[in-house]
């Protein structure tokens, strides 16, 4: 197994998990007063988005490579389409819910493609296994919380 590739591959799934956390953060607090039953499965996504940060980090790190902590370019782009959509969405509050679990749907397919490539050691699969494990979970719980709204 490739160390470079393994590092690389580590690193674009870090930008994934910045980029998660960064678009949690973008829509923080704006659903909440209508939704407030969506609160604490949001939550949970946004601690596990920090636990796992922590976890790609320690592991890049390990495997002598240097973390990339910043974000995508296509995170980047998906977070300024959340505002143009938002300014003309007749429900702001739905439209910013779809974002989420579109942006979470996102991570498990960047997360899926990662095992798939073959480019990864046995330890970072084991990682990256659970943080998808991890990520379907809290996909299905919020969607299904979604659809219940």
């Amino acid at each position: 197994m490739n160390n470079d590739k393994t590092i690389s591959v580590l690193n674009d799934l870090l930008n994934i998990t910045n980029d998660r956390i960064a678009g949690f953060a973008k829509v923080a607090d704006k659903v909440w007063e209508s939704y407030s039953d969506l609160r604490p499965a949001y939550d949970d996504m946004v601690a596990e988005g920090w636990d796992m940060k922590q976890d790609l980090i320690d592991l890049i790190t390990s495997k002598g490579g240097n973390p990339d902590d910043t974000t995508s370019v296509s995170g980047s782009f998906h977070r300024a389409w959340i505002d143009v959509k938002n300014t003309f969405a007749n429900d702001k509050d739905e439209s910013t819910l779809e974002n989420v679990i579109f942006g979470e749907k996102a991570a498990i397919d960047a997360y899926q493609n990662a095992i798939d490539s073959g480019d990864l050691c046995v330890e970072s699969t084991v990682l990256v296994t659970s943080q998808l494990l991890q990520l379907k979970a809290s996909y299905a719980k919020f969607n299904i919380l979604e659809k219940l709204k």
